[in-house]
């Protein structure tokens, strides 16, 4: 299957988004002016180091505005910071919540729910929707109605093959 143009993500970002492009770009000028000064660097050695690292904030910026899940009537497109992964209904046969935990020594910390998509090999693939990040921290009704979209559409899929 090829990339289609029909992907729809079936939520509206959070807001959060731009908190954490607003934290990259505080980051990467931290960098900027750290290499700076360690390398005593001048003239053409700062408008490189600046332009290098704007050019990685931008592209990583773009990035964080397309994170997320994608669906079409062909599968769910899945864009990560660093890759993105289709898969068509076929591939799937579940979509179900998970509830995510974390263990710390002798204590496990609850960290939310998380959509994972069964695939037919029976391994899972995480859809990179958590209920605490920064799409839904303050939205969980939000969160639900996309989790019930896409086991609907999943399901309509399944249905019509």
């Amino acid at each position: 299957m090829g990339v289609a143009d029909n992907w729809v993500r079936p939520y509206q970002p959070g807001s959060g988004r731009w908190v954490v492009i607003a934290w990259e770009a505080f980051a990467l000028a931290m960098l900027s002016w750290a290499t700076v000064r360690q390398f005593d660097l001048i003239g053409h050695g700062v408008r490189v180091v600046a332009c290098l690292l704007a050019a990685i904030w931008v592209v990583g910026a773009w990035r964080v505005l397309q994170l997320g899940v994608y669906v079409s009537a062909e599968g769910v497109l899945i864009r990560g910071l660093l890759r993105s992964r289709v898969m068509t209904w076929r591939e799937i046969t579940g979509v179900r919540m998970h509830r995510t935990t974390h263990r710390l020594g002798p204590w496990e910390i609850e960290s939310g729910r998380t959509v994972l998509l069964e695939r037919r090999d029976g391994g899972t693939v995480n859809t990179e929707l958590w209920e605490q990040g920064v799409d839904f921290h303050s939205r969980p009704t939000v969160f639900k109605a996309v989790y019930q979209e896409i086991r609907n559409r999943h399901r309509r899929a399944a249905d019509s093959t």
